[in-house]
Formats: C-alpha cells, structure tokens, sequence
C-alpha cells in the first residue's frame, strides 16, 4: 500500500475548500445557505478516537508480541490490513469533508453578527478541528501499522542468497 501524503491531503482539502467556498457565496445571492449540521464535528471527533483507539491497541499487541510475553496476542496481518485501509479511507474522505466545511465557515466569517451564522461559523470550524484529529490518527494508525525495513536492504520480492 501506498503511505498518505500531506501534500495530497492538504490540496484536497484547499480545493474542496475553494470550490465550497464559492458555492457558498453562489448560494447565498439565490437564497438561504445550508445549514452546518452539529452532528458534523461529533461524527469526525468519533472516527477520530476510533482510529487511535484501533491504533494503540495494535501498537499495544505488536509490543508484546515483540517483547514476547507469554499469552500475549499476535495482530493478524489481515486485520492490520484492513485497519490502515479504513485509516487512509477515513483520512481522504476527511479532507474533502473538512475542506467543505472550512470553505462554508470562511464564507460565514463575514456575517458573524448574526447569531444563526455565528453558530454555522463555529459548526464549521469544528468540523474543521476534528478532521485534522481525524487526519493525524489515520497517519499514527498508518505509522503503527508499518512494518519495519528489511535489515538486509533486499528489495522487495527478492529472497536473501
């Protein structure tokens, strides 16, 4: 699997940022803007201590295995697989997410003398908040599920001679 890279997060979540943005502005001259919904930040700040919460315990496993402690259990590689998986699908989905949301409170920054807009401001940069938890569990899941380099310096695929 490919590693996530801030880069590609962080231009996700500008272009999501710029193009919500101008819909934003867009919509607001035909009419009333959507609402930021509340559940928007708890839902992110839930998957974000799903992801840490999955990645201490794999990081709590693979240490006692490594310490090989007796009853301790092994992480199954499968497992860890489809971990890391739900951890880069969770943080890409998040950029975009937040990126909408942070575009949408940029727009809202100026109308904060109206206590509904003044409250979308703080949904949406709450949402913004959690997402970046969101994006930094899913890259300690991913540094946690890494495996080592290969003391020998084989390349992948090649068997040691």
């Amino acid at each position: 699997m490919k590693q996530l890279h801030l880069g590609v997060l962080a231009g996700i979540f500008v272009a999501a940022g710029v193009l919500s943005w101008a819909a934003a502005r867009l919509w607001d001259s035909f009419g009333t803007l959507p609402a930021v919904p509340l559940a928007a930040p708890i839902v992110l700040a839930v998957i974000a201590a799903v992801l840490a919460a999955t990645a201490l315990s794999i990081r709590s496993r693979l240490k006692a295995q490594r310490e090989r402690r007796p009853g301790a259990k092994g992480v199954e590689p499968l497992m860890a697989a489809r971990a890391l998986v739900f951890g880069q699908a969770s943080a890409l989905v998040t950029a975009l997410v937040s990126g909408m949301y942070g575009g949408v409170g940029v727009f809202l920054l100026g109308s904060l003398d109206v206590p509904a807009r003044r409250d979308q401001a703080i949904y949406a940069g709450a949402s913004v908040v959690a997402g970046i938890a969101v994006i930094a569990a899913a890259l300690f899941l991913e540094r946690v599920c890494k495996l080592p380099d290969d003391p020998e310096g084989l390349a992948p695929g090649t068997a040691p001679r």
